[in-house]
């Protein structure tokens, strides 16, 4: 209930971005590459979007790069879909606000064909050494964890999806002592080698991103999806990761939220230990279950289902 009036209270809008643009654009976005594409769509959220849009690109201060992505999507919708068919008071406010002398072949931020997607030269075997060579390692030398490289590694987590392009997660770096100490000894697995933890990653969901109660379960799904990709930046970095679980254990909950000062409507999703392995440190094997085990094909004869 109080992310909820969070959002509405900061209309979606968290320091530098604007979730409520973000998802709005995201939508837009979607309805652009449906086949067959539609003559009018996103009626019911056009109006807010663009005066969200407006309100922002009056904001020094705002992510210019996420208003260029909306300016250029919102160029594009317009250009799209048929004028005739929008309400007149729409009308106004596109006339008024959206640029239509853009050039919008130089647009670098709209939907793109699938043939024009960069392709990546990794093979399926490079990129399975890869998820191999990824353990979670939990002994680590002395040295320092670079931000720079961490900050390498957070620009791919940041390419991970999620809900309409939201991005509710935080990574918040955690490499001076004593607060270093305090936090590697919360999670229930790390006794025994929290002590040579060098960096520790508290990942944090932002439940505020959300209007609505069904949503709340995302901040786990999205920054899971994250800190999957994070972690095997970190490997070809040449940094080792451990993603320690962080149960639902409400004392815990808020005792991290009590060191770091988090508000009621921001969750710890997970913590990870970053370091340099020792490279004669242990590492649990860790048999994986195949794909055999792991996969179930589903059809009507065991669904409950019927046509």
């Amino acid at each position: 209930m109080k992310a909820r009036v969070a959002y509405l209270k900061y209309k979606g809008r968290d320091n530098d971005s604007s979730v409520l643009l973000r998802r709005n654009i995201h939508r837009i976005e979607k309805g652009l590459i449906m086949q067959p594409q539609k003559p009018i769509f996103a009626l019911s959220y056009i109006t807010e979007t663009i005066n969200e849009y407006v309100k922002l690109r009056k904001n020094t201060t705002h992510d210019k790069e996420e208003l260029i992505w909306a300016k250029e999507v919102l160029s594009v919708y317009f250009d799209t879909i048929d004028e005739n068919l929008l309400p007149q008071k729409i009308k106004i406010i596109f006339e008024k606000f959206i640029d239509k002398t853009a050039e919008k072949n130089n647009f670098k931020n709209v939907p793109y064909s699938f043939a024009n997607k960069v392709i990546s030269d990794v093979t399926f075997e490079q990129f399975f050494s890869l998820c191999n060579q990824r353990r979670s390692v939990r002994w680590f030398t002395a040295k320092a964890v670079s931000r720079t490289l961490l900050e390498k590694a957070i620009n791919i987590a940041s390419t991970a999806p999620s809900a309409c392009n939201r991005q509710p997660f935080m990574f918040n770096v955690v490499d001076q002592q004593p607060l270093l100490a305090t936090l590697a000894s919360l999670p229930l697995g790390t006794k025994g080698f929290a002590h040579n933890i060098q960096c520790l990653i508290v990942v944090t969901g932002n439940l505020s991103y959300y209007p609505t109660e069904r949503d709340r379960h995302l901040i786990y799904i999205d920054s899971s999806l994250a800190s999957m990709q994070f972690m095997l930046a970190l490997e070809t970095l040449g940094l080792s990761s451990c993603a320690l679980n962080w149960p639902d254990i409400e004392q815990q909950e808020l005792k991290i939220a009590q060191i770091l000062n988090l508000s009621d409507i921001i969750r710890p999703t997970m913590l990870i230990a970053v370091g340099h392995a020792k490279t004669q440190g242990k590492i649990p094997y860790s048999q994986k279950k195949s794909a055999q085990q792991l996969i179930n094909y589903m059809n009507h004869e065991n669904c409950n289902f019927s046509k």
